[in-house]
């Protein structure tokens, strides 16, 4: 008898396996829920119940949800006493994904990466003369910030200025082997990207990018010896 009778309430209660709660607890819940969703910061029970305008047991509501969203991809989780909806556990490392963004620098940045490029190392105040202008708010700190350009120790006048160089980042991201490769003042020119007639060549890449231009003209100059010499000995042999 007692089996019937509990077989009757479950019948009742139940419909192809979904259990039918009372229709206020049912509105109650998706309040609750629609409450939680919209939160800015987890929420507790006090709360919630002052957002509802039904009595209804809210902490029963919450156990519910707990459950029905216990395997889904967000769980209705508590901390504190305080209620909200969090990514599963399981799936945090979904969210660590990281997106690129491409962004475009703006023009004082490029001329600033220019500048420094040609002449490093060189000083904020070198910089902002060769330019002719000011620097614009962050300009260093975003090439900084993308790791092409360092500080690289303080120039021996008074005040010791901070000077600038470029990384290795800077070649690797332009997929350049060292400075050198870049185009010196006559190929800019060649290329029309700058007008070398108002460019004091004495001046344009002074720095380590010279440098690396006048080590790489002795190595070209010994490998011209070197090729003389072998074709020389060649000769010799013949005879």
């Amino acid at each position: 008898m007692m089996k019937s009778l509990l077989k009757k309430q479950m019948n009742k209660l139940k419909k192809n396996n979904i259990v039918n709660f009372p229709n206020n607890l049912i509105e109650g819940e998706r309040e609750v829920e629609a409450i939680l969703f919209a939160a800015a910061e987890p929420l507790d029970i006090d709360t919630i119940q002052s957002k509802i305008k039904k009595n209804v047991n809210v902490q029963k509501i919450l156990d519910r949800l707990q459950i029905f969203y216990s395997k889904r991809g967000i769980n209705l989780v508590c901390i504190s006493n305080r209620w909200s909806f969090r990514t599963a556990q399981n799936l945090s490392s979904l969210m660590s994904q990281q997106k690129t963004v491409e962004k475009k620098l703006s023009k004082a940045a490029i001329e600033t990466l220019s500048i420094i490029v040609y002449h490093q190392p060189v000083t904020r105040a070198e910089i902002e003369d060769i330019r002719g202008v000011a620097f614009g708010t962050n300009t260093l700190e975003i090439l900084m910030e993308l790791n092409w350009v360092k500080p690289q120790g303080r120039k021996d006048v008074p005040g010791k200025p901070i000077q600038y160089a470029t990384t290795d980042e800077f070649l690797n991201h332009f997929n350049l082997q060292k400075l050198s490769d870049l185009p010196n003042i006559e190929e800019l020119g060649t290329a029309g990207l700058i007008d070398n007639t108002a460019v004091d060549s004495t001046i344009f890449g002074t720095g380590k990018f010279y440098k690396e231009k006048q080590e790489e003209k002795k190595e070209n100059i010994y490998s011209d010896i070197d090729d003389m010499l072998s074709g020389t000995l060649k000769s010799d042999d013949k005879h």
